[in-house]
C-alpha cells in the first residue's frame, strides 16, 4: 500500500490552517502531520515529522516563511521536504526570494481546492509548481537578482547539449512528461537528464533550476510586460 503524502501546514491564522487541514485530511492519499503558527515552529515540526510538503505562508510573526524556507532547504536532513509557498499576486519580491531559497514553487492563496491538492502532488513528485502567468513576470525580474549564487563558466560548461536543451524546457514550464513527448524520449530518460543538470548546477529542486537557467542565460528571459 502506498504511503500517504505527509503535509505540514504553516500559517499564522488558525482559521486558514483549519481549512487546509480539512481539505488535506479529506483527500485520499494525504494526511496532515502538523500545524505551525510561525516559521520557527514550522522548521521544528519539519525536523520532527519529516513531511513530504510544507504549505508555507510568507508573513508570519517572529521567523517568517522566507527564513523558515531557507532553514529547511539548507538542512541536509530535510532534503526530501518540499516547501510550497502560499502567496498573493502583490508579493513578487517575496516569491523571488523564496524560489532562490529553495522553495519548490508557489500557489496563490485563493486557488481552487483541487488545484491546491494537485500542487501538493506535483511538488511531492519532485517537480516545480510555477504558475505560468505569475512566473513570466517574476522570472523577468529574477535575471537581475542575486538571490541565487552565480555559477562560474566551468560549471555551466559541464552541461551536455542535451542537458542544456532540457533545462531550457524546464525553464519554460514543461514537466518531465511534456519533455519526454517533445523530445521523443522516455519519461525516465527525461527525468535522468533533469536530475543530472540539477546535480551539476547545484540546484536544490526544479524551481531553483528554473531560476539558474534564466540568471545564467541558458534561456532568454521573457518580456516582463503582461
Amino acid at each position: 500500500m502506498t504511503e500517504p503524502i505527509r503535509v505540514l501546514i504553516a500559517d499564522d491564522e488558525a482559521l486558514v490552517r483549519g481549512g487546509f487541514r480539512v481539505l488535506v485530511d479529506n483527500e485520499p492519499g494525504m494526511i496532515v502531520v502538523g500545524e505551525a503558527g510561525d516559521g520557527a515552529t514550522a522548521v521544528d515540526l519539519a525536523r520532527q515529522t519529516r513531511p513530504d510538503v510544507v504549505l508555507m505562508d510568507i508573513r508570519m510573526p517572529g521567523v517568517d516563511g522566507l527564513s523558515a524556507t531557507h532553514q529547511i532547504a539548507a538542512d541536509p536532513d530535510l532534503t526530501d521536504v518540499h516547501v510550497l509557498i502560499l502567496t498573493t499576486f502583490d508579493h513578487d519580491e517575496y516569491v523571488i526570494e523564496a524560489l532562490g531559497a529553495g522553495a519548490a514553487g508557489f500557489l496563490i492563496k485563493n486557488t481552487e481546492p483541487r488545484q491546491l491538492l494537485h500542487g501538493i502532488r506535483i511538488v511531492t513528485g519532485g517537480e516545480a509548481l510555477l504558475s505560468p502567468g505569475l512566473t513570466r513576470r517574476l522570472i523577468a525580474r529574477l535575471t537581475s537578482r542575486t538571490t541565487t549564487p552565480r555559477l562560474d563558466t566551468d560549471v555551466l560548461a559541464q552541461l551536455t547539449t542535451r542537458e542544456k536543451q532540457i533545462v531550457g524546457l524546464v525553464a519554460h514550464g514543461l514537466s518531465n512528461t511534456d519533455i519526454a513527448t517533445a523530445l521523443t524520449i522516455s519519461h525516465a530518460t527525461a527525468k535522468t537528464h533533469v536530475s543530472r543538470a540539477m546535480t551539476k548546477l547545484g540546484a536544490h529542486d526544479r524551481a531553483q533550476l528554473v531560476v539558474l537557467a534564466y540568471q545564467h542565460r541558458l534561456v532568454e528571459p521573457p518580456d516582463p510586460t503582461p
